[in-house]
Order: structure tokens, then C-alpha cells, then sequence
């Protein structure tokens, strides 16, 4: 295993300077594109109802994400509550969208150094995978300094809506090695009314060209394990409302035709999406092939492609004690 840059950024005392000035960031917030301005650092919030402690909801080893992630030991991975979208048909609903009962799960920077080595040394896993980090990026970096004098050396994933600020993706520069990251919508009109984002498209394509600069196309180790690089998942929405041919054809345009996707068939209608007639269904077969062949006709060769019957795998239950997921077996070709 290549040792990861973090390592190198902590030596020089790099890795402390990034973590001093995103924390300054917080007494008025721009750390993601919302740009609240609140003062975090005296408990204010803003648009993600989180102050200046990270909120995790959730650690396992997840077994269900892409191969090259997951592996065969899981992928160590930090769920963090609150978020800077609402997305109707959030699976995850019941730790992004319900901010009172998360308060309870507010600790502090060496509580998350110590949830990354217990996924590394305990449950062995191959990666820390950070979903839903853009509203926390300060705490991560922070709890990072304190992780790496303790032996933390694994690649680190950042798990991602994509609604991302690329000056706070900038100082992730050489901390993160994997950027796993959504693809959602090809218009500001469904980004608005799906996931009360008015500029969604525009800024996870800025955000996306930045990930990209930072760690190119998906590297893996002899055993199939993502060492570096972006994967881009775009999730089949019914009715077209995911904008797959726009937004795919914008990858290969402005990213690379190399560049390498996850193509998701999960979509189950969760949270508030059944009071919502263009949400209120799974995709049906014809919709899923129209995207699939997509891959074929823009050339995208790299990546994987989830099942029609994944919608019945994903379903997570943060109520349940330990595992959010019943069943961690991958169903991805």
C-alpha cells in the first residue's frame, strides 16, 4: 500500500496550517456553498443545523459500496449527521434531515481520530470513507492531526452529494485520496424543487473539476483496492429527473471519457418522495436501460453498474444498533 500524502502534510506541519485556517473559516461560515455565515465556533447555525463539534451518527465497515471500495474487509465508514441539502428521497433521511435528534451524537475531535482507528486497526478495514462530510470538512482535518501520530495510514474517501465549496476542496489537496462522489441533476429547476439547492449544477461540476484535478482517474492496487481517484456515481432517478444523458455526456466533455462511474439503480421512493408524483415509484426497466446504454454510446467505459433489484438491497435503518444495514452484501456487477 502506497502511504497515503496526509502522512507527509502532518510531518511538515502543513496538515496543521490547512486545519488552523478551515477552522477560522467557521466564525463565518463558508465552509460549504450555502456561505451561512454564522459563527460556528460559538455554536451558531446555519442551513445544517451543526456547530463547531462533528456529528457521527454512525461507524461500521460498509460492504456495500463500490467494489474497489468496500473489498472484502468493508470500508471503514463515518456517517455524519445533519446536511447541507434536503433531498426528498434521501435514503438516509432519519440522520441528514431530523437535526434534534442528531444533537445527541455531537463528540468531540478525538472521539472521530478514535472512531478511524478502531475502523483501521480493529475491523481492518481497507479505507476511512467520510459520507456527507461537506459541512464538517474543519473537524475532519482537525481529527486527522490528532489520528496520524496514532498510526492512522489507510486512503481516506470523501463520500459526497457533490454540493461542495471548491475553496474548501482545495485544502483537502493531498488529504483526500478518493472522491466518491454524486452526479444528481442536470437542471437547477429539479435540484431546487428535489433538494432545495438553486445552484446545484453548477457547483458540483466545479466541484467534480476540482476533485478531478486533484486526483485523476481511479488508481487500485494489485488487490482491486482504490488507492487514489475520483468515481463519479450517478443514481437513476424515475421520469428522467436525474438528467443521466445531459449530465453523463458533461463528464466525458469536460472531465474525461475515462474518468470512472457507478451507475446506481437503488432508487427507492423514501422519506417525503411518495407526496411527490414524479418520485412516487421505482425506476422502471426501460429507464434503466436507456442509462445503461448511455455508457455505450458516450464511451464510458470504466466503472459499475448496479442491478434493477438493487433498490431491495440499499435500504439503511439508522434506528437499528450497530449496522445501519441489514444486509452488506454488494449486489454490483
Amino acid at each position: 500500500m502506497i502511504e497515503p500524502e496526509y502522512v507527509a502534510l502532518y510531518r511538515s506541519g502543513e496538515l496543521a496550517r490547512r486545519a488552523r485556517e478551515l477552522e477560522a473559516r467557521l466564525r463565518d461560515c463558508d465552509i460549504c456553498p450555502r456561505e451561512c455565515g454564522v459563527n460556528r465556533l460559538a455554536e451558531e447555525t446555519g442551513f445544517c443545523h451543526s456547530g463547531y463539534l462533528p456529528v457521527v451518527a454512525a461507524v461500521c465497515a460498509h460492504r456495500g459500496e463500490e467494489p474497489a471500495i468496500s473489498g472484502d474487509k468493508g470500508s471503514g465508514t463515518i456517517f455524519f449527521g445533519n446536511c447541507n441539502l434536503r433531498c426528498a428521497y434521501c435514503q438516509n433521511h432519519q440522520i441528514s434531515q431530523n437535526h434534534r435528534a442528531q444533537s445527541k451524537n455531537q463528540i468531540d475531535h478525538q472521539a472521530l481520530a478514535n472512531h478511524m482507528l478502531y475502523l483501521q486497526n480493529e475491523l481492518g478495514c481497507h479505507n476511512i470513507n467520510f459520507v456527507s462530510p461537506s459541512h464538517f470538512v474543519p473537524q475532519i482535518v482537525r481529527a486527522l492531526l490528532a489520528a496520524v501520530p496514532m498510526g492512522l495510514h489507510i486512503p481516506l474517501v470523501y463520500n459526497t452529494s457533490s454540493y461542495d465549496s471548491v475553496g474548501s476542496l482545495k485544502a483537502l489537496d493531498g488529504i483526500v485520496s478518493v472522491y466518491l462522489a454524486d452526479l444528481r441533476y442536470a437542471s437547477n429547476k429539479w435540484g431546487q424543487k428535489l433538494s432545495q439547492v438553486s445552484d446545484y449544477v453548477e457547483r458540483a461540476r466545479g466541484a467534480i473539476k476540482e476533485m478531478y484535478r486533484q486526483v485523476g482517474n481511479l488508481v487500485a492496487d494489485e488487490c482491486g483496492m482504490a488507492q487514489r481517484g475520483l468515481i463519479v456515481r450517478h443514481l437513476i432517478l424515475p421520469n428522467g429527473l436525474a438528467g443521466s444523458r445531459e449530465s453523463l455526456g458533461w463528464l466525458v466533455n469536460e472531465v474525461s471519457p475515462e474518468v470512472t462511474v457507478s451507475i446506481m439503480a437503488q432508487y427507492y421512493p423514501a422519506h417525503r418522495a411518495l407526496k411527490i408524483p414524479e418520485l412516487a415509484r421505482k425506476i422502471t426497466v426501460q429507464e434503466y436501460e436507456e442509462v445503461i446504454a448511455l455508457l455505450d454510446e458516450l464511451g464510458l467505459e470504466n466503472g459499475w453498474v448496479q442491478a434493477m433489484d438493487a433498490s431491495d438491497t440499499y435500504l439503511p435503518d439508522f434506528a437499528r444498533k450497530g449496522h445501519p444495514f441489514e444486509s452488506a452484501v454488494s449486489r454490483r456487477k
